[in-house]
């Protein structure tokens, strides 16, 4: 096995007002849809700190994705690693199929796509275990924000042209035209 697929669902939700890993979607939950996209393209998929679900715990609950990256991390025993948030209802196992592939030809630590409005997406990217100590001593120095942990690691920028893909569902209202599906 030459990757792994984690899928982050241990955050909050409060901006949703209720857990956004369990809304319901597709006849099931969102996390599941998540998660059946990543294991279709990684052969695997770990939930990360969610704690009514099968999952590996938060080695640093409350400290938000980088936190969730880093608790991947230490788990993984493969080099390349797609970790995305369980948010992202569109994500499909061909998009993030295509990510491992282009991930396994690079010399980088980091793969990280970026929609057409130049945004980073941090949270549906492929990391190499070898970024771990980097990341970490960004996290032991205070840093949380995922984009400025990556000072400093090699990443390969990868345009995507659809910004549909990265849309995550934070308030009731991005959660809307979802719900009904």
């Amino acid at each position: 096995m030459t990757c792994s697929g984690y899928v982050l669902a241990g955050g909050r939700s409060s901006r949703m007002g209720r857990d956004k890993a369990r809304l319901p979607f597709r006849e099931g939950e969102l996390v599941a849809a998540v998660a059946h996209a990543v294991a279709r393209a990684a052969g695997n998929v770990t939930l990360v700190g969610h704690p009514q679900l099968t999952a590996i715990p938060d080695r640093y609950p409350g400290e938000g994705p980088l936190g969730g990256i880093l608790t991947a991390l230490h788990h993984t025993s493969t080099e390349w690693n797609l970790i995305v948030a369980c948010d992202m209802p569109q994500l499909s196992a061909a998009f993030l199929g295509e990510l491992l592939a282009q991930a396994l030809r690079s010399p980088a630590s980091v793969l990280l796509p970026h929609g057409p409005d130049g945004l980073p997406q941090p949270l549906c990217a492929v990391y190499r275990r070898r970024a771990l100590a980097a990341l970490e001593v960004h996290f032991a120095r205070g840093v949380r924000k995922v984009t400025a942990a990556l000072v400093g690691i090699a990443v390969e920028r990868l345009a995507v042209a659809e910004l549909a893909l990265f849309q995550n569902v934070n308030t009731p209202e991005d959660w809307a035209p979802y719900a009904a599906k």
